[in-house]
């Protein structure tokens, strides 16, 4: 819808309250004043900026974006963020029918796809706190998509199987 209208920007981010709405303009900034093609509100990138999450998922998101960053060389410190401003170039030079994953993995696919096509990625600090409504969607099934599913990634792109749009 957002690619069909004539925005030049595109937000993701969680609806159950966990972003705070006033940081849009943060990633705003970043893409428009600070040369970002992708914003990321980033919970990692200045120390560990968490507020009522359980120590067990913050060390596992913490440590999964460490994963990625190994895996992938990719320098995102917190690859697993929903909170996110596209500018339009992104999203239209990617190649979305191809996208495969569906989890937390989707997030990480995301920006290392554009990471690949060499877009600038710019991480913004935010606070990030936990749902005020609604339940985690994590599951084993999702775990394992992050797990094997970003050695796969990896190996597609070194194999040349990065989506953009031809």
């Amino acid at each position: 819808w957002a690619l069909g209208s004539s925005y030049e920007y595109v937000y993701e981010m969680d609806a159950d309250f966990s972003h705070n709405p006033n940081d849009l303009l943060r990633l705003y900034e970043a893409c428009v004043n600070q040369g970002a093609d992708l914003a990321v509100g980033s919970r990692y990138c200045s120390g560990v900026n968490v507020v009522n999450w359980p120590m067990g998922r913050v060390l596992m998101s913490y440590f999964a974006s460490r994963y990625v960053r190994f895996i992938t060389g990719m320098k995102v410190h917190d690859s697993t963020a929903g909170f996110v401003c596209y500018r339009r170039a992104v999203l239209e030079t990617i190649d979305l029918d191809n996208i495969r994953f569906k989890g937390y993995a989707f997030q990480v696919e995301m920006k290392y796809t554009a990471h690949c096509l060499k877009f600038n990625i710019k991480e913004v600090s935010i606070i990030f706190v936990n749902r005020m409504l609604g339940t985690s969607k994590m599951s084993s099934g999702i775990f394992a998509e992050g797990v094997i599913g970003v050695i796969t990634m990896r190996l597609r792109q070194m194999f040349g199987g990065i989506h953009k749009k031809k």
